[in-house]
C-alpha cells in the first residue's frame, strides 16, 4: 500500500509516536512517504526513520509564559502558503492518507477524496473521553485542525471507546529496568521560561531535579541539572527518575505511566487538549495536577509514592494490523486486542 504520512512537527510527541508507525508501516512492507510540518528542518532531531520525507510550513500554535498566546499564533498563520503546499502535493497512486495532526496531509485527503487515519491523541476526543470546560473556539480547532475519516485515537485509558493504548518507543520495551534514584525528577516544561523553572525548583533542595524544555546546553547548577535534548539522554533520565513534573500532553505521561512514575502535570493554560489531559490524569487516579508552578501541590507530590508499572501493549503493532485489513470501519476489534495485552 502506497500511504503519504503527515507529522506535526511541533513538540517531540507527535514525532516520538509517528516514528513507531512509520518504522513498523515499512516493516510490514508498505511505501511510506512522510510529510513533517510546523516546525523548521534545522530544529529536527532523530527524524531518519521518516526518510524520504519533506518539510512544510504547515501550522503550529504560539505560547508564552505557559499560556496559549491567540493573537501571535494568528499573526504567523499563513494560509497562502497553507494551501499552495497542499495544492503542489503529488499524491498519485497514494492509497491512504495517515494524518498526525497534520493540516496539510489532513486537507489533501479531503480535497481529492483519499481514504484517511488520523493517528495521536487528539483523535481519541471524538469519543466519550474526559473533555475540560473550553470554549466554542477551543474545541472546533481540537476537532477541526486536521481531521480524517478514520480515527486510530490514543489515550491512558480506554473509556470503555474504541480507543487505542499510548505508543511507547521500542527502546523502553528492549531496554533492562534501570534503577531508579529515588530523589531524581524528570522536568519537561518547554512552555515555561528557564527563569521562571529555577525559581520554582530551587527551594527544593533534597531532589536532583532533570530538567528539559527551553534548554540549550547541558550544565549543573547545585540540585539543578539543565540538558539540551537527545531522546537517549531523556529516555535514560526517565527510566531512573521516581517521578515526572511536565505539561500535560500526552506521550511524556503515557511513557511515565507504562514504567510506573508518579506524576505531575502543568497544563498549557488556553490549551483544551492539555487541559483535558489533566483533567483525565486526577480522574484516573494516575496523578496530580496544578494550573500554575504551585509550590505547595509540588511539596505534596514529592512525597507521594510512585505507582505500579500500567506495562502498556506494542500499541503500533495492532495500528499496523488493522490499516494493513483494509477494513477500516473494524476498529474495536483491534482496539480490544491492543488493552488485552501487557507488555
Amino acid at each position: 500500500m502506497k500511504i503519504l504520512f503527515g507529522v506535526q512537527g511541533t513538540g517531540n510527541g507527535h514525532i516520538s509516536r509517528s516514528r513507531e508507525l512509520v518504522r513498523k508501516l515499512k516493516e510490514a512492507g508498505h511505501d511510506v512517504e512522510v510529510i513533517i510540518s510546523g516546525r523548521k528542518e534545522e530544529e529536527l532531531k532523530e527524524i531518519e526513520i521518516f526518510e524520504p520525507y519533506r518539510v512544510m510550513k504547515g501550522m503550529t500554535l504560539a505560547t508564552y509564559k505557559g499560556k496559549l498566546n491567540y493573537i501571535d499564533t494568528m499573526f504567523q498563520l499563513d494560509l497562502v502558503r497553507l494551501m499552495s503546499d497542499v495544492i503542489k502535493l503529488d499524491t498519485t497512486g497514494t492509497d491512504l492518507i495517515i494524518t498526525d495532526f497534520d493540516p496539510i496531509t489532513s486537507i489533501a485527503a479531503r480535497l481529492r477524496n483519499i481514504p484517511s487515519v488520523g493517528f495521536g491523541h487528539q483523535y481519541a476526543f471524538k469519543y466519550d473521553i474526559p473533555v475540560a470546560k473550553g470554549n466554542f473556539f477551543e474545541k472546533y480547532t481540537l476537532l477541526n485542525f486536521a481531521p480524517a475519516r478514520y480515527n486510530a485515537g490514543l489515550h491512558w485509558s480506554h473509556f470503555n471507546q474504541p480507543i487505542f493504548p499510548p505508543v511507547i518507543p521500542e527502546t523502553l520495551y528492549a531496554r533492562k529496568a534501570a534503577t531508579v534514584v529515588k530523589e531524581k525528577v524528570l522536568v519537561y516544561l518547554p512552555f515555561e521560561e528557564v527563569e521562571d523553572i529555577v525559581l520554582f525548583f530551587t527551594p527544593f533542595d533534597g531532589f536532583e531535579f532533570f530538567i528539559y524544555g527551553k534548554v540549550q546546553d547541558n550544565r549543573d547548577d547545585g540540585h539543578l541539572h539543565f540538558r539540551a535534548y537527545c531522546r537517549e539522554g531523556f529516555l535514560s533520565d526517565l527510566m531512573e527518575s521516581n517521578g515526572v513534573v511536565c505539561n500535560a500532553g500526552f506521550e511524556l505521561p503515557g511513557e511515565a505511566l507504562h514504567l510506573g512514575k508518579k506524576l505531575l502535570l502543568r497544563p498549557l493554560d488556553g490549551q483544551i487538549e492539555q487541559q483535558s489531559n489533566a483533567l483525565g490524569m486526577v480522574q484516573l487516579g494516575y496523578g496530580m495536577a496544578m494550573d500554575r508552578l504551585d509550590k505547595s501541590i509540588l511539596t505534596d507530590w514529592l512525597q507521594q509514592p510512585c505507582r505500579e508499572p500500567l506495562c502498556y501493549s506494542r500499541t503500533v503493532n495492532y495500528i499496523t494490523e488493522w490499516i494493513s485489513s483494509g477494513q477500516w470501519d473494524e476498529l474495536s476489534k483491534y482496539t480490544e486486542a491492543a488493552w488485552a495485552e501487557k507488555s
